[in-house]
């Protein structure tokens, strides 16, 4: 028996079989994979700017988090993934939405695409949530 338990919400679409979980919980820990503004259908949510696809990605963690029983304080480490770091101040924006007191200890990391052509910010995080 698996000491890992997969979470999902119903407000973030579940990727094909065989390919990876959304959210796992392991013990106190939860994992959860790089959320991005990409839609069921294969668009992009949003206006096209950093800044919303950043509050896109963010709202789907926050969707699994709660799911898991946690909530977005309980995130202990963020990882950004960007295709343009001169544009972190939308990031840093986006991040206040979901974010008050101490905020998680985070990377930024510029590369030179994602997944889909027209994704600007991928984001995964790390977080740590007693039952």
């Amino acid at each position: 028996m698996s000491l890992l338990k997969r979470i999902q919400s119903r407000d973030v679409a579940e990727p094909p079989p065989g390919t990876f979980s959304q959210c796992l919980v392991a013990g106190e820990m939860i994992y959860v994979s790089g959320q991005h503004a990409g839609t069921d259908g294969g668009g992009i949510g949003g206006d096209g700017s950093m800044f919303s696809q950043a509050t896109i990605a963010l709202a789907k963690i926050k969707a699994l988090l709660e799911a898991a029983g946690a909530m977005m304080a309980d995130i202990a480490k963020l990882t950004v993934y960007v295709t343009d770091i001169t544009t972190r101040a939308e990031i840093s924006e986006a991040r206040r939405k979901f974010f008050t007191g101490d905020f998680p200890c985070s990377t930024l990391v510029e590369i030179t695409a994602l997944a889909q052509p027209g994704l600007l910010v991928e984001i995964e995080a790390i977080a740590v949530h007693t039952r």
